[in-house]
């Protein structure tokens, strides 16, 4: 698979995912892709498992954002928001792929805070 087709195929993975079809957000995974959970200090062995997993979670995401997938090759990163029961969580996906599959993910999630006071004259807020 060249980037375009491997772009593709993220891009039908996260739309998948935003829209709740487990069987097409879960083709991108090799049968035995790993996925970390580094903050939780889990990982999970086999796409089946992932599948399972992330069917059975009791919050179903009521928003979904994309905000960039970047990569090349191997390697990409797709960053994005889940919002769940009101609030936000900021994600980041890295997806090692090899033969036109994901062999191994790691995520990385963290809740928004607020900004400190100290810094607001050198930021701009986003939204």
């Amino acid at each position: 698979m060249d980037d375009r087709e491997i772009r593709a195929a993220l891009e039908r993975h996260w739309e998948a995912s935003r829209v709740g079809d487990q069987d097409a957000e879960h083709e991108i995974y090799n049968d035995d892709a790993v996925v970390e959970y580094p903050q939780s200090g889990e990982r999970v062995r086999g796409r089946h498992n992932v599948q399972a997993l992330r069917s059975q979670h009791p919050a179903r995401p009521s928003g979904f954002v994309v905000r960039r997938i970047v990569g090349g090759g191997e390697l990409w990163v797709t960053e994005y928001v889940i919002a769940y029961d009101g609030g936000r969580i900021n994600t980041v996906s890295m997806m090692e792929f090899q033969a036109g599959k994901v062999v191994r993910e790691t995520q990385y999630f963290a809740e928004p805070f607020e900004p400190p006071a100290w810094r607001a004259q050198w930021v701009e807020r986003m939204t």
